[in-house]
């Protein structure tokens, strides 16, 4: 075992955030092409291509398609993300030629506040005009969340979070419910079918033939009390909840050792 590294009984031993980038990274098992936001989604998309997605194909915003990043990128500007890219363009031929080109089948990203329907916001807190918070806003998550085929979410779970009624709706998820969300995709020519999955510290959703957002895992130490608690509707709950298994002593020494060395995004 290489130095730092991380031992089997050390694996025993995982921060919740930990806990939610390997859940995260999982659910990205067979995937073809990914879509890469920062922070989080950059670290589970990575820890993915590393260990259950070897074939995947990391798309940055910033124009590199097929990245294979030498180290963490610090953001989607940051100059390892061309490291052995298949191909680096503008912006623009990567949003017109891939992404709306229904060439990405996950687009993974993150959000300040969420709805039962995995409608985002990333823009503002309060009212537009004069909101409490002022947030970076869409980027390209807005064209990510309509075009790429499936669109993962990765977030921490609370009541200010997770609400019933989103402040500003940043990227369209399942809108009011499948159905109508499906008819306003075919209308405006919209490539993707929505959210498929939400992965928070507390445990994993999917979503029901309604659009709305179930809980089918649970990670451990995680209860379903603390879930409903930490929620802003009334939670739709799996007949059978799962436990999310642990992570290996693998995947925390790759994260810890390698995607996030400085625990700014893990601690």
């Amino acid at each position: 075992m290489a130095p730092g590294s991380v031992s089997d009984s050390a694996a025993a031993a995982f921060t919740k955030s930990e806990m939610m980038i390997v859940a995260a990274a999982r659910e990205l098992a067979g995937q073809r092409v990914c879509f890469v936001g920062v922070g989080l989604p950059n670290i589970a998309v990575n820890l993915a291509k590393r260990t259950v997605a070897p074939e995947m194909e990391l798309v940055y915003e910033a124009g590199a398609f097929g990245a294979r990043p030498a180290r963490l990128p610090l953001s989607i500007g940051d100059p390892t993300i061309v490291t052995g890219a298949t191909a680096v363009t503008s912006m623009f031929e990567l949003f017109t030629f891939y992404l709306q080109g229904g060439l990405i089948d996950v687009g993974f990203l993150g959000a300040a506040q969420i709805d039962r329907f995995g409608n985002i916001n990333t823009t503002v807190i309060g009212d537009y005009d004069e909101p409490t918070t002022r947030l970076p806003g869409s980027g390209g998550a807005c064209e990510i969340a309509i075009n790429a085929r499936q669109v993962f979410v990765i977030m921490r779970q609370s009541r200010r979070s997770f609400v019933e009624s989103i402040d500003f709706r940043t990227s369209p998820g399942n809108l009011g419910g499948a159905g109508n969300a499906a008819q306003i995709r075919r209308e405006q020519g919209w490539l993707g079918r929505g959210p498929s999955v939400v992965v928070t510290d507390l445990g994993i959703y999917h979503f029901d033939d309604d659009g709305e957002m179930r809980l089918d895992s649970l990670h451990h130490g995680a209860s379903l009390e603390e879930a409903r608690a930490t929620i802003g509707w009334d939670l739709r709950v799996a007949p059978t909840v799962e436990t999310t298994p642990p992570p290996t002593a693998e995947e925390l020494a790759l994260i810890r050792d390698e995607l996030d060395r400085g625990g700014a995004y893990t601690k």
